[in-house]
């Protein structure tokens, strides 16, 4: 009765097993082992058959046959350890093989479970998953390289082009009339934004290279927040926008505060961009607990729902930032996000209430997991 148990049991085991006795002999199969193996026909394998010839026979189909032959059950019990093993058969196949020793209700060891699993396709989906790994790490090496030649390729004729500009808007140059004003203060102000779109692609090269090291250390979030804002007064006074900061006092962040500064300029001329005039930015910053909230709310075009992760991943941009004619190239949130990631943090984008969009920073105060000097 027992062992009719016992083969109903192993039956409904979803993988390929054989329970080894003491002696060295077969208590039961079930028959996923015997099929995975082709031990029909070849060998006995009912209970109380001897355990050599089935574990010779198994052995025939690996690719390679291993050293071992079979450990004593006595062998087994003793080390109180689970065992695994990756093994490759002839026919190509792969199995993963797992031992476990077996106790009766002393503790006394009477056997051993062994079972096996046709772990084929998982491998062959592991081997090529590395493979494509290897091959995008390749490509983000490659664009990273072009990125940052493209930038310092550029940057030099961009200086000269602002220079130039300079001495000609110097009065000491000669006079200007009105027209050549204009023309020349078009080529400085499409000048001004290349260099800056250049630095913004130098950035993010460098920050996706994971070599970049943060200088991390102490930072008042108030006063680093409180900054920021007063540093963009220009911007969002220019767009028109009313600006509103609440700040709470709290704990200092273990961070890289030129980094972090760097976040939340993005973000208040991001929201100053895409806010109407007459519209409002607030910013809001708190500790909750271990960590500091600091949430960037406009009452702008929003971004809509389908768009809310992809405009974080680089050249992105939302449909509506598009067709509305707001310059951009989709790179400064990618940078953010990088930063804040770095931080251990997070950056996310939802709807504000009313209308707009609300860029939520969440930044541990310790910092990163296991930081040291930097990362």
């Amino acid at each position: 009765m027992h062992r009719d148990r016992l083969q109903a049991v192993l039956e409904a085991l979803p993988r390929a097993a054989i329970v080894q006795g003491g002696d060295d002999v077969v208590i039961a199969v079930n028959r996923r082992f015997t099929e995975m193996f082709a031990l029909a026909g070849r060998v006995a394998t009912t209970p109380g058959a001897p355990l050599g010839p089935v574990v010779d026979a198994v052995c025939d189909t690996f690719a390679e046959r291993p050293a071992w032959v079979v450990d004593t059950t006595h062998a087994i019990a003793a080390r109180h350890i689970h065992r695994a093993a990756e093994i490759e058969l002839a026919d190509g196949r792969v199995i993963r093989r797992d031992v476990e020793p077996l106790y009766d209700a002393e503790g006394v060891p009477f056997g051993s479970l062994w079972t096996a699993e046709d772990i084929t396709e998982d491998k062959r989906r592991e081997h090529a998953l590395e493979r494509d790994n290897a091959a995008l790490a390749e490509l983000a090496g490659q664009r990273n390289a072009f990125l940052a030649l493209a930038s310092h390729s550029l940057r030099t004729p961009l200086t000269s082009i602002l220079s130039f500009c300079e001495l000609l808007a110097d009065p000491a140059s000669g006079p200007l009339d009105d027209d050549q004003r204009a023309l020349l203060a078009a080529i400085r102000r499409n000048a001004t934004r290349m260099e800056g779109v250049m630095t913004t692609l130098m950035d993010t090269a460098r920050l996706r290279s994971p070599q970049l090291r943060m200088e991390f250390g102490r930072v008042d979030v108030a006063r680093m927040v409180q900054h920021a804002v007063l540093d963009r007064m220009s911007t969002t006074a220019g767009a028109g926008v009313f600006v509103v900061l609440r700040c709470s006092e709290g704990p200092p962040l273990h961070g890289d505060e030129h980094r972090l500064a760097h976040v939340l300029a993005n973000l208040l001329e991001n929201a100053a961009k895409f806010t109407p005039p007459g519209g409002r930015i607030d910013i809001e910053a708190a500790p909750h607990g271990d960590r500091w909230h600091i949430d960037v709310a406009d009452t702008g075009i929003g971004v809509p729902e389908q768009y809310r992760e992809e405009i974080f991943s680089g050249f992105v941009r939302a449909p509506n930032a598009e067709t509305g004619g707001f310059p951009g190239t989709g790179l400064g949130l990618t940078i953010s996000r990088e930063i804040v990631r770095r931080h251990g943090g997070a950056l996310t984008v939802s709807d504000a209430e009313g209308g707009g969009a609300v860029f939520g920073i969440r930044l541990p105060v310790a910092g990163p997991p296991a930081v040291g000097a930097g990362r």
